[in-house]
């Protein structure tokens, strides 16, 4: 990995290799059990984890942008799990937090997910979890450093080549 001559060798597409095949269970479990998405389960989440919150703070918790957060914390509401309250002299303003339903489905599925989180974990000693943790974290401060100081322009996505 520190030196990449293909594509196996390299740290991201391992990784991403891994949240494909690992998050699959938690896919189905979301989804299928408990008609709620992926994104839609980490807004969830964060909301029982931070309470009352602004949308752009949750955006930047969730690392998503805020279209992607907007479109979840619809679906939320709608499915009943999150309320919405509009600031009454600036409709612009608003903040979101868990109803008592969210609070339950979020009560139900987080103990199923930590027990997936708990299987896939189970091949290694608690040494290699804490050693793991540690590494995970300083990469994680590595990857926030490069992004900060990322000089390269965004990609023009929407037609799928870099804007020139």
């Amino acid at each position: 990995m520190a030196d990449p001559q293909a594509l196996g060798d390299l740290l991201l597409y391992c990784l991403s290799r891994l949240a494909g095949a690992a998050g699959t269970s938690a896919v189905r479990l979301c989804e299928g059990r408990y008609g709620i998405t992926r994104r839609e389960w980490r807004m969830l989440a964060l909301l029982a984890e931070g309470g009352v919150m602004h949308p752009s703070a949750l955006s930047v918790q969730a690392q998503l942008d805020r279209a992607r957060t907007s479109r979840a914390l619809s679906a939320l509401v709608a499915k009943g799990w999150v309320r919405r309250t509009v600031q009454a002299s600036d409709q612009r303003y608003a903040h979101v937090e868990l109803t008592d339903s969210g609070r339950r489905l979020h009560a139900q599925l987080f103990p199923e997910i930590a027990a997936l989180n708990r299987e896939l974990l189970s091949v290694l000693s608690p040494e290699a979890i804490g050693t793991l943790e540690a590494m995970l974290d300083r990469l994680q401060i590595q990857a926030d450093h490069l992004a900060a100081t990322c000089a390269l322009p965004k990609a023009g996505r929407q037609r799928g080549r870099a804007r020139l």
